[in-house]
């Protein structure tokens, strides 16, 4: 297969995809629901991942924080995915499935809401994570894909891509994340 022809397949399966989302949508305008009643409530949204995903968590909370598209005061959200000193410090004391709990465990309040993004749904760091989340009594939503894993049993509200295969699910992962953060700026 050439150059165009590995383009056009990838093209094909992403827009598979992204048709897909239709069925969706009153699960993604629920989560919105939850985000914008987190932050009336004086909470904080908390995202977290690990490679795509740590850079997609990062991504949605610059969005929130900053702007998406409208002029308006930053929003309070975090990506527990930035802080390498606590990132290694917690890795190398505790474990690294242990990264991302030990900062929900600090940082979180139950009116917060906590965003685990995991294209398998199993990573074990976000799994405990979001466990701790609960026990908190912070609202927790799951973005993964394929059967949506551990999180599936574990989140408020799941958000599963239609698809197994790492990149079109975290391509669904951002445009998620951009209409959550849309939603989240509607008047």
């Amino acid at each position: 297969m050439n150059n165009i022809e590995n383009l056009t397949v990838a093209l094909a399966e992403h827009q598979d995809v992204m048709s897909k989302l239709a069925a969706m949508l009153p699960q993604i305008a629920a989560v919105a629901d939850e985000m914008r009643a987190c932050i009336a409530r004086g909470g904080k949204i908390l995202l977290m991942g690990n490679g795509g995903s740590a850079a997609d968590s990062q991504h949605i909370a610059a969005e929130i924080v900053g702007r998406y598209k409208k002029e308006r005061k930053g929003l309070p959200a975090i990506a527990l995915t930035t802080d390498t000193s606590i990132l290694t410090s917690v890795g190398n004391d505790y474990g690294y499935e242990y990264i991302f709990s030990r900062q929900v465990e600090a940082l979180c309040s139950p009116q917060d809401l906590v965003i685990g993004l995991t294209t398998s749904g199993n990573s074990p760091n976000v799994v405990r994570a979001i466990e701790t989340a609960k026990q908190i009594g912070a609202v927790t939503v799951g973005m993964t894909g394929g059967s949506g894993g551990k999180l599936a049993a574990l989140c408020d509200y799941n958000l599963i891509m239609p698809s197994s295969d790492t990149p079109r699910i975290q391509e669904a992962h951002i445009f998620i994340g951009h209409s959550l953060c849309d939603l989240l700026e509607a008047d």
